[in-house]
């Protein structure tokens, strides 16, 4: 009885969890476009231009970012995590995708600035468009309405307590924003579920 009294408090409080989440990309954006329609585009066009992708976040930000990273490369993109020895020079054909969550960071306005003065596209993922440090160094910007560690401790639109912690329901967003950028990259690359399948690595 213990045991199912127990399943039944971690369902209830993962269906909080993901109603959170879901909220997010119920919030009204401050572009036109959707994240998810701006980040596939931003992909796409640099596929078309047989640019690299390069992408960049810190924390636990930038741990959502090289699963991005991951899956683009099953893709068959060229893709480079920022850092990496690997992680050739941007150039004039390729695309930066930073994300800034509470607007800004020291080290991502740094490094969103270098590749814009070589020439690359920055897609910048923020939960402050319009306050953060980045958005100048931004060719195209994804809003992602979610909290972040810049306003936690905040209630939500209806007055109750954010359940997550810090950041972690902007980085849950990422996640879940991610997930239907590669769902919806599949169709637009023509890539069949066979094909992304065996471009993951067998060195495990």
């Amino acid at each position: 009885m213990e045991v199912s009294s127990s399943n039944d408090s971690m369902a209830a409080l993962a269906s909080k969890i993901c109603t959170q989440i879901n909220s997010v990309f119920t919030k009204p954006t401050s572009t036109a476009a959707s994240p998810l329609d701006i980040t596939v585009a931003e992909i796409s066009a640099a596929a078309g231009r047989r640019g690299k992708i390069f992408l960049h976040g810190v924390g636990r930000e930038g741990l959502m970012m090289k699963a991005l990273a991951m899956r683009l490369a099953h893709l068959g993109l060229s893709v480079h995590c920022v850092g990496d020895v690997t992680a050739p020079p941007i150039s004039s054909s390729d695309l930066l995708i930073a994300s800034a969550g509470p607007g800004g960071f020291s080290t991502v306005d740094a490094i969103c600035g270098v590749a814009r003065s070589s020439g690359g596209r920055v897609l910048l993922l923020t939960a402050r468009p319009d306050d953060g440090s980045c958005v100048r160094f931004a060719t195209a910007v994804a809003h992602v309405p979610a909290q972040t560690m810049a306003d936690d401790g905040e209630v939500d639109g209806d007055g109750t307590a954010a359940l997550l912690p810090m950041g972690s329901l902007y980085e849950a967003a990422m996640f879940v924003l991610f997930e239907m950028v590669v769902f919806k990259l599949a169709s637009v690359l023509g890539q069949s579920s066979d094909e992304i399948r065996s471009r993951h690595t067998n060195l495990e």
